[in-house]
């Protein structure tokens, strides 16, 4: 089992919620959550420990965000094809890639965004804003380049596989 496919375990993401997650109000919201996250942990310097709540519910945020919205009712949109890419990209094990997305970059591209996210930790941490900015941006800039590779992954892929067919309505 891929390290991904144990993360979207996590999040709960069956068949049904991986659908609800495609729906492109689940996507593009996603994108509010590193920073409701930062700004809730570096509110502790005006209201202390109570800085939990609003952390506590952005943490939550993060969790219920790919199942809280209704499956999209078309999924002919660059949000969808990009959650439905990294579904086909976490059952790799099962029905290989091809071989011109067998390659480093989608590592790198996580790589990048995770060592955003660590940057913008780390400056919430400190209180460096400059940090914080550029740790979001660069976790987000890794993030949105992997999306669109998972778009032309899922492109790619429904044309070669009936199951992947299937997904696009």
């Amino acid at each position: 089992m891929t390290f991904e496919k144990k993360i979207a375990d996590v999040f709960r993401l069956t068949d049904e919620n991986w659908m609800r997650h495609a729906n492109p109000l689940s996507v593009w919201t996603r994108y509010s959550v590193l920073p409701l996250i930062i700004m809730a942990f570096w509110s502790r310097l005006w209201i202390g420990w109570w800085c939990l709540l609003p952390g506590t519910l952005s943490i939550l945020w993060m969790f219920l965000n790919p199942i809280v919205f209704k499956a999209p009712k078309t999924t002919k949109n660059w949000a969808s094809k990009a959650v439905l890419g990294e579904r086909v990209y976490l059952n790799r094990d099962n029905i290989p890639l091809p071989a011109h997305h067998n390659t480093p970059l989608y590592t790198i591209l996580n790589g990048i965004s995770s060592v955003g996210f660590l940057l913008a930790v780390w400056s919430t941490v400190y209180f460096s804003v400059w940090g914080a900015i550029s740790g979001i941006a660069m976790a987000y800039l890794g993030k949105s380049w992997f999306l669109d590779r998972m778009v032309w992954l899922y492109e790619d892929m429904k044309n070669l596989n009936q199951t992947y067919q299937n997904w696009e309505y």
